[in-house]
């Protein structure tokens, strides 16, 4: 009995790429649990520092108004603090993960490693952001645990605390990933940071209630999209909302649609990617 020869392959055949029918779900959870293993390896700076933090926040509003603000919204200060500080902590944890695993790949060298590997745009996009999220999550989770102890916290509608803390996370991932492909250098990053993210966060609500704003100045906060971020996720805690939830769901879904189109259209193109 003869064994079957392996017929030879020619140069081209050799060559060619290999081809996935629908979705190549090996190459995007490799890529997924990368970027997961990237912060977890470091959780003390990227978990366990920002969680301190946020206490720290907690501690010096509250100790330092001490009676000056008992209640907001007909809820103890503390109980309506909380909420924007898990949320802010989540946003920035978030868009931190994504914008610095880019741009470091870019500074190094290695963004070849994202690149090469035979993934869709798409599936790079889900890949990186949801490391981003997760982490955006797991910094939410881990604050939430550590003020228990601290604040009395309800939670009065848990969807509307799960839908925004997931669309929260997924929003400042995408935006890190576009800010990462933007910036060539640490100082563009240092500027988005500080010039955007942040001005965004502290201003959407986190410390204090928007509507005790003047009229013009709560307009200027419906335009910020954290603030719909921060509203809808405290809502979730005590049940009191300063905007329009119904507006809040549909400027998150809205914003996160066109973010993921445009990081596709990034990575689709290679804008700021490729030599």
């Amino acid at each position: 009995m003869t064994t079957p020869r392996a017929v030879p392959q020619t140069p081209d055949q050799a060559l060619a790429p290999r081809h996935y029918s629908t979705i190549n779900w090996v190459g995007l959870w490799t890529l997924y649990v990368k970027e997961v293993r990237r912060f977890m390896s470091v959780a003390t700076q990227t978990i366990l520092a920002p969680m301190v933090t946020t206490l720290l926040f907690l501690a010096v509003f509250v100790l330092a108004l001490g009676h000056a603000v008992d209640e907001v919204a007909g809820e103890p200060y503390r109980a309506f603090l909380a909420p924007g500080l898990i949320m802010m902590a989540i946003t920035q944890n978030a868009f931190a993960n994504t914008s610095s695993s880019i741009l470091i790949s870019k500074i190094q060298g290695n963004i070849v490693d994202l690149l090469m590997p035979p993934l869709t745009p798409l599936e790079r996009t889900i890949g990186v952001a949801g490391g981003g999220l997760t982490r955006g999550l797991t910094v939410g989770i881990a604050t939430w645990v550590a003020m228990v102890p601290f604040v009395p916290l309800g939670i009065a509608h848990p969807l509307f605390i799960l839908f925004h803390a997931v669309m929260a996370s997924l929003l400042m991932s995408l935006v890190g990933v576009l800010a990462g492909v933007w910036a060539e250098k640490f100082d563009h990053m240092a500027a988005i940071t500080n010039f955007v993210v942040t001005p965004a966060a502290f201003l959407s609500g986190t410390f204090y209630s928007a509507a005790r704003l003047p009229e013009f100045w709560q307009g200027v906060a419906h335009m910020n999209p954290l603030f719909y971020v921060i509203d809808g996720f405290r809502y979730g805690f005590i049940g009191h909302a300063d905007g329009s939830l119904t507006a809040g769901i549909l400027v998150l879904l809205g914003a996160n649609a066109v973010l993921l189109w445009l990081t596709h259209r990034l990575f689709a193109t290679g804008y700021h990617l490729k030599a």
